[in-house]
């Protein structure tokens, strides 16, 4: 079992995102994220090995270890949805295993929500870190959530109650991840992005 760690939550590396959507409708959801000062350049290729063998298990008995037959544990998590079989939202973020949880609460900030896609992004937002970590060795922060300052000092009272380790993050944070997306309004022929503040991000359209 991994061992429980102290105050500090991981922050996230050196991963990146894109996303875009052409005036065919074709979508691109990309999450690079791969240090290439970290393996060799292979000789008379000149690429490189992933060396994302490093945030699997070690243990070779782990589901998640680098194996034939096991599914390595990996966090880029680009993602491309659809509506009646178009492309309709791709989106995605920097920020190791924080990525699906910052996906998940924009994806639904818009979809159910109602919101906008910049809206939705900036919207504040909460992570947990009570799970093993995807990256050696495996940290974790039993009943840890961070939450962004500008959620109401009442709900982190009330999760606290529940038994939560709530803690604050600033109003932004780039530890909260960076999403961007951009979504295709196909009734009104209209293309809605959104790029994340807490990192340097934009939109562009032409």
């Amino acid at each position: 079992m991994p061992k429980s760690e102290g105050a500090e939550a991981p922050g996230p590396g050196d991963t990146s995102y894109l996303c875009v959507i052409d005036k065919h409708g074709n979508a691109f959801s990309c999450t690079p994220s791969d240090g290439s000062d970290q393996t060799p350049i292979i000789p008379g290729v000149g690429i490189v090995c992933s060396g994302r063998g490093t945030q699997s298990w070690s243990d070779p008995a782990h589901p998640s270890s680098v194996a034939p037959g096991k599914r390595p544990r990996l966090t880029p998590n680009p993602a491309l949805a659809f509506k009646n079989g178009k492309a309709y939202m791709p989106f995605g973020t920097p920020g190791g295993d924080v990525q699906t949880q910052a996906m998940l609460q924009v994806f639904l900030n818009v979809n159910v929500f109602g919101m906008s896609a910049q809206d939705a992004i900036e919207a504040p937002r909460f992570s947990t870190y009570s799970f093993p970590g995807s990256f050696e060795p495996h940290k974790y922060y039993p009943g840890r959530l961070y939450l962004e300052s500008r959620i109401d000092a009442s709900v982190n009272d009330a999760l606290a109650r529940r038994g939560h380790d709530v803690r604050a993050w600033p109003d932004y944070t780039w530890l909260a991840g960076a999403v961007c997306t951009i979504v295709n309004d196909h009734k009104n022929g209209v293309m809605h992005g959104g790029a994340d503040p807490r990192r340097p991000a934009y939109v562009l359209g032409w």
